[in-house]
């Protein structure tokens, strides 16, 4: 009788929830007719929210904790947060659900669906997250699955209005994120800093995790904070400059070789988009060329410098002494990731297909594999291919190629912000696995971003193609009408 009681609640409980969130998004949809944007933007509020309280809530201590492959992480749940995330989920469906019902509703969506990226994107989760969930050799279903179905629908069909507001939203979250982990660090030190760590560059110096769930998590989080700075900065220099200080000061104590790598890629890729093509004019400018031999004479240079080191400075042999030590024996086995590519690849050639499962890496499979720590495959192939089959990384191989072309194709559009996202991704694939879309979490962030980036650059394409058109067609009807503005292209944006 009681589990009846029970059972009868549970069911009010969730059709009163699914009253509530449909009430709230016709609402919303209401209030969005009426304004140039939506509400998506607070998805990213309710994400970094989430990491920062259940880092808070914790009670961890990393100066006690090291964390490595070998010995597991014991970070107990709050009571507390199983009310918060579930309410902070529901407001994500919700204006997750605004955005789409608005996009049903408008009357110019046709001309804004961005459709290769939008078709990719849910073939991608069908063979990586449906597939596996139903027929994969350990099959389970989950509602937390159906999240990132939703959430990055919604994030493929904004505009670039929504576009500008999701990429100040993100901004001013990270920063405060970061902020407060450095606050932290005189008084919950413990807490922000691994005193232990001992694998970094800085010999000496603690790697700050601050409020993240790891080091390695804290140094993306801060590597996008500052791509959304390059991307739309604040008006005030003060704060400008306040916010670069933060984001290079955090993505430094973080010590992730990985991020600092990527973080120059991503910057390279900015200036190349944005000076490339002044700089090529310049070298090839004929009435002044002094500028063009001068740069040649330094690549010449700089490439007899190389040649110069490879001949003369006995490389092989530096190499050898490096690779027999202990720093680069740990290398070479890419601090034991290689062990756990092993057992990926072997319940991948069990269950070839379908693949094991979404809980390969859950509690229960780490401790019998003897890796309690492995939460996941440390590969972002190589974690689709056990967990989702052959199916699963064939989506995944078309959804990386897909949006790889699109990021090439939009990225003088979006001045560079959608090669430098795509680039951030594909150096975090090697070791993370930031596109899997089992439930969301902090690296969920990175991939909404490259979605936003991509289908608002198709859709400024698209609305300024059709435009062109219909005043080639008509040219007296649009004399007065001023020209559509790229959020993107000026060099200052408002804050």
């Amino acid at each position: 009788m009681q589990e009846t009681i029970s059972l009868f609640i549970l069911i009010a409980g969730a059709i009163l929830a699914a009253l509530a969130a449909t009430t709230v998004m016709v609402g919303t949809v209401q209030l969005t007719s009426r304004r140039s944007h939506g509400y998506l933007h607070l998805i990213f509020y309710a994400m970094v929210v989430m990491v920062a309280l259940s880092t808070i809530l914790s009670g961890r201590d990393l100066s006690f904790v090291n964390l490595n492959m070998e010995e597991a992480a014991v970070t107990p749940r709050h009571p507390f947060m199983r009310w918060t995330q579930p309410l902070l989920s529901l407001l994500m469906l919700t204006v997750a659900g605004e955005r789409i019902l608005s996009y049903w509703f408008s009357r110019e969506k046709t001309a804004r669906l961005p459709l290769t990226l939008l078709l990719s994107y849910i073939i991608f989760w069908l063979g990586t997250v449906v597939a596996p969930a139903l027929l994969g050799a350990h099959p389970n279903i989950s509602h937390d699955y159906a999240y990132p179905l939703v959430i990055g629908t919604a994030a493929v069909l904004v505009t670039c209005d929504e576009r500008e507001v999701a990429f100040k939203a993100a901004r001013n979250v990270l920063f405060l994120f970061m902020v407060a982990s450095l606050m932290l660090i005189p008084i919950k030190s413990g807490m922000v800093l691994e005193t232990t760590y001992s694998q970094g560059l800085l010999p000496g110096i603690p790697r700050l995790a601050g409020l993240a769930a790891h080091a390695v998590s804290l140094a993306i989080l801060a590597q996008l904070g500052l791509i959304c700075l390059l991307t739309l900065p604040y008006q005030q220099k003060w704060l400008n400059r306040l916010a670069w200080g933060v984001g290079l000061t955090v993505l430094f104590l973080a010590q992730s070789k990985t991020t600092w790598i990527a973080f120059i890629l991503c910057w390279t890729c900015f200036i190349a988009v944005r000076k490339g093509p002044a700089f090529l004019r310049r070298v090839g400018d004929p009435v002044r060329p002094e500028f063009g031999i001068v740069s040649i004479l330094m690549m010449m240079l700089a490439v007899l410098a190389v040649g110069l080191v490879l001949m003369l400075g006995d490389l092989g042999t530096r190499i050898n002494v490096f690779f027999n030590s202990a720093e680069g024996a740990q290398l070479a086995s890419l601090t034991g990731r290689d062990k756990i590519w092993a057992v990926a690849y072997d319940e991948w050639q069990r269950n070839p297909i379908f693949g094991y499962g979404p809980l390969i890496w859950e509690t229960d499979f780490r401790i019998s594999i003897g890796m309690p720590n492995a939460t996941h495959a440390h590969n972002q192939f190589m974690d689709t291919l056990s967990r989702s089959g052959i199916v699963g990384a064939t989506a995944l191989l078309i959804y990386a190629l897909v949006l790889m072309v699109l990021s090439v194709r939009y990225a003088r559009e979006s001045k560079g912000l959608t090669l430098a996202l795509f680039i951030l991704l594909a150096m975090r694939s090697v070791s993370e696995v930031p596109l899997s879309l089992f439930g969301y979490g902090p690296e969920f962030i990175a991939h909404l971003l490259l979605l936003m980036a991509l289908a608002a650059s198709a859709s400024d394409v698209r609305i300024r193609t059709s435009l062109a058109l219909h005043i080639s067609k008509y040219p007296g009807a649009f004399l007065k009408q001023r020209p559509v503005r790229n959020p993107l292209s000026g060099a200052r944006t408002r804050a």
